[in-house]
């Protein structure tokens, strides 16, 4: 019952642990998937064309073919083209194994430069005035109107470009449509936003600083704790199922010991019946002997087969009494040394019998010496101390207390205090001094009733 409580209680603190792993995990997932990560890039970092490192980078790269313009922004009638044309592309990499959920980044502008084009995705544009801040969003620079918008603007050859002055700064958002697909941005893809804008011949914007926002959408399955919590479900499953199939050969298995046990305490019973049935004095002795033989052991430290063992054993201890002829077994008076021999026979032809009784341990021991003596004046060997077998010992104290405990015809039994008397008294003459102080012990105790 023990193991059955200790096993339970492991089997649910392991579940326990199974399902503290797994909300970990999803935990995890949520946080991380919450989490808003932030870079800022400038110089050679953001314009430099070798591989960035990072989870997340961009790599702002101009386009080699550039053209020119004459920008007259103050209408001086100039005519020689001042400014030129960059195609930039900012090519965001995801170089991780996680999808990359959104993302926008903010340039910001150290120098005037003019706005002509973006693609996929809409600006917001942030320009500062004497008045204060312009913020307004232009969801396609291809389709600029300057008219629908509040923005500070130029037009040079019919084209609206909208003027950026040093600290100016637009936030490029991503498109999501599915002519663009510019986010989410799967694991190891990159995406590519363009701008086209003039800057003074001469001049660029590579001391630019561009500032990226993003977020991740990892999946729970891509999170390690995940994957242990669902290996340890499994090998709990299997656990379980292995201990449910072990459980039920073991449950067979006792049941089919159960009735072995049975069978074989009905046979030995059976037989010891016979035993007994020939003297009517002693009816049931055997089986008294038996039972105060096992609380004896049970007392000692013995449980379970070995139990049982002593038990049958025990049972069987007076087997040999079946070769005693009845006339002595049945004689009321006092028996002849020629009688008295015969009868303590008894003990050898009960060893003989059990002798080949090869599936109960040392079954003889009990039946051969359990008439020896501690001091060494019993039969049939004159073994003494534990030169006697232990369980023979024990059977010696068990078989003397149902004597006196019972009628006689030749006297009735002994009174409670007389039969505790006759123990004390005994102790290490005919009886083991440990054994009988278990027995006295249980008698005072009321364990082993006395006058039944």
């Amino acid at each position: 019952m023990k193991n059955g409580k200790r096993t339970a209680l492991i089997y649910f603190a392991a579940i326990i642990a199974v399902i503290l792993l797994f909300a970990a995990s999803v935990i995890r997932v949520d946080v991380y998937n919450k989490t808003r990560h932030h870079r800022m890039l400038s110089g050679d970092a953001l314009f430099l064309q070798e591989k960035a490192e990072g989870d997340v980078t961009v790599s702002a790269v101009p386009r080699g073919s550039t053209w020119t313009k004459a920008f007259d922004l103050n209408n001086e009638g100039i005519v020689e083209h001042n400014h030129q044309a960059y195609t930039y592309d900012f090519t965001v990499t995801n170089n991780t194994r996680d999808e990359v959920k959104d993302f926008s980044f903010r340039l910001s502008f150290n120098k005037d430069v003019f706005l002509m084009s973006a693609w996929n995705g809409a600006l917001e544009i942030h320009q500062n005035t004497p008045e204060g801040e312009i913020k307004d969003t232009v969801t396609d620079l291809r389709e600029f109107d300057p008219a629908e918008h509040s923005l500070r603007c130029v037009v040079f050859d019919g084209e609206s470009l909208i003027q950026m002055r040093a600290g100016d700064y637009l936030i490029y958002i991503p498109s999501s449509s599915m002519n663009a697909m510019e986010v989410p941005i799967k694991p190891n893809e990159a995406t590519t936003p363009g701008i086209i804008l003039y800057t003074a011949i001469g001049e660029d914007i590579s001391d630019s600083t561009l500032e990226l926002d993003y977020t991740f959408h990892r999946l729970l399955t891509s999170e390690p704790l995940f994957w242990i919590s669902m290996i340890g479900l499994l090998i709990w499953l299997i656990a379980l199922i292995i201990l449910a199939i072990t459980s039920a050969q073991i449950k067979k298995y006792h049941e089919r010991h159960q009735r072995d046990n049975e069978i074989i305490n009905e046979s030995i019973e059976t037989f010891t019946g016979f035993i007994d049935a020939k003297d009517p004095y002693t009816n049931g002795h055997s089986k008294r002997v038996a039972i105060y033989t096992r609380q004896i052991a049970k007392e000692m430290g013995y449980d379970g087969e070995e139990l049982d063992r002593i038990y049958y054993v025990a049972l069987l201890h007076d087997c040999g009494k079946i070769g005693v002829p009845d006339n002595i077994l049945r004689k009321p008076g006092r028996l002849t040394d020629e009688e008295f021999a015969i009868m303590k026979s008894h003990t050898v032809h009960g060893g003989e019998i059990l002798s080949s009784f090869k599936s109960l341990k040392n079954a003889g021991e009990g039946a051969l010496y359990h008439h020896e003596r501690y001091d060494g004046h019993g039969y049939p060997e004159g073994r003494a101390g534990e030169d006697i077998p232990l369980i023979a010992r024990i059977i010696c104290v068990a078989d003397s207390f149902d004597a006196m405990n019972s009628n006689r015809v030749y006297r009735n039994k002994l009174t409670k205090e007389k039969i505790i008397s006759e123990i004390e008294t005994n102790k290490g003459l005919q009886f083991d001094p440990d054994i009988a102080g278990i027995m006295l012990r249980l008698i005072k105790a009321g364990k082993i009733p006395v006058g039944e």
